[in-house]
């Protein structure tokens, strides 16, 4: 496989001040994204997911009952983990079944597939300040070995404060659309992850430093606003890139 081809591609941030100062468009949470049965139960990990993942699918004019898909964060539902860790050390250590049910990596993922009627294949990693190249890596990994599209999606809510302070904040989500191949009439084709010398742009370094799911916005911006081939870091510390080429 030469390239993948996105499709489409949506963000969700919650900050009013933080969409503005974002140079692709974005929106707030939507919680009509989450099926009524659902949205009681909804963290603000799968209130991000959901909004970025439903309008992408819209605007790739894709069903997302067809698409497998990779969900990528790097702290997963860390609000409700954090909640699970205070009960547990409280000396009842009495814990809701519903709130472990909802603290695993793979939450926005299972409803994801529930919500959508979706039998596709999902899947669900971490990889700390790699996360978002990992995710692609997986992307392009699956779709090399088994053709079609995918549906990627990349989040992470606000992280308590306490635990790693500076860090874990803006709330952020994004979703693209992707398919194997050259696919004609796409917004931009995505080359092999691969390691290299690209510096990450300086001016979303410290911000992507601390919210690691950030490192998207390089190939949000240009999906968004055009520019000629070029070469894009999708990590800030690593040295993952890829290839971008404008059409």
């Amino acid at each position: 496989m030469e390239c993948m081809s996105l499709l489409g591609f949506a963000a969700c941030a919650p900050d009013p001040e933080f969409r503005a100062s974002l140079p692709f468009p974005s929106v707030d949470i939507n919680r009509d994204a989450i099926p009524p049965l659902l949205r009681r139960r909804s963290s603000q990990t799968m209130q991000l997911a959901f909004s970025a993942a439903t309008l992408a699918c819209k605007q790739a004019q894709r069903s997302p009952e067809t698409l497998p898909s990779v969900f990528a964060s790097v702290a997963g539902e860390i609000q409700t983990t954090d909640l699970l860790c205070t009960e547990l050390a409280k000396p009842d250590g009495v814990i809701s079944p519903s709130v472990f049910h909802n603290s695993v990596q793979n939450t926005v993922s299972g409803y994801w597939t529930i919500a959508q009627h979706c039998i596709q294949p999902a899947s669900a990693l971490a990889a700390g300040c790699d996360t978002f190249a990992m995710a692609l890596l997986e992307a392009w990994c699956q779709l090399a070995s088994l053709g079609g599209e995918l549906l990627l999606v990349c989040y992470d809510e606000n992280w308590p404060k306490y635990l790693d302070p500076g860090r874990g904040e803006p709330a952020f989500a994004c979703a693209l659309a992707l398919a194997a191949g050259a696919v004609e009439g796409s917004l931009l084709q995505i080359g092999r992850p691969h390691l290299g010398t690209e510096r990450f742009p300086a001016d979303w370094e410290s911000l992507v430093a601390n919210m690691p799911v950030l490192a998207a916005i390089p190939l949000l911006e240009l999906a968004a606003t055009g520019g000629e081939t070029t070469n894009i870091a999708i990590s800030p510390t690593s040295g993952w890139l890829v290839k971008i080429n404008l059409l």
